[in-house]
């Protein structure tokens, strides 16, 4: 957040969209939706040895309605589709979606007729982490470029609904 002191007597200038976005991104409450592999490498993250909390995602939610990231890890066939649609419907704005693993990005190995050849055809993607599953790392590398998706965000001119539609 960019902000100036000035006196040094406790003053400090930033805007109000800077505080918004500082407040968006230290306390992102993420939605697991694990079908495959990938699934166990986010729960890995979600541990103590890699400790989520440092970038304040420490709660996951499963509920669509107390979450404002999904993270989708894993395959989703097309049957599921409905249910992921319905899930990111029921998110509040602002939300943001990371895409975990080669088969949540592009259908991974499984080009078949019931297998959906990447999330975002369903529903928008702000982080893609590839790799057959990625490491847990990954996926606080991918939390960290949330962080900075956030920082650019202008909430108050229209910004999240702008990143919504993909603009």
């Amino acid at each position: 957040m960019a902000f100036e002191a000035y006196g040094g007597n406790g003053w400090l200038l930033t805007t109000f969209e800077q505080l918004i976005n500082w407040g968006r991104k230290r306390s992102p409450w993420p939605l697991p939706y694990g079908t495959a592999c990938c699934g166990i490498e986010m729960m890995a993250a979600l541990a103590s040895g890699y400790d989520m909390a440092r970038f304040g995602a420490e709660r996951p939610s499963f509920s669509p309605r107390q979450a404002d990231v999904l993270i989708e890890a894993g395959t989703i066939t097309k049957k599921m589709v409905p249910v992921l649609k319905k899930i990111y419907d029921q998110m509040a704005e602002p939300k943001w979606v990371i895409a975990m693993g080669a088969c949540a990005c592009s259908g991974g190995v499984f080009r078949t007729y019931s297998t959906l050849q990447g999330i975002d055809n369903v529903i928008p993607v702000d982080v893609y982490i590839p790799g057959c599953p990625p490491r847990p790392e990954a996926l606080l590398q991918a939390l960290l470029e949330l962080h900075e998706k956030i920082d650019r965000d202008r909430p108050l001119r229209g910004g999240a609904a702008r990143a919504a539609q993909g603009g």
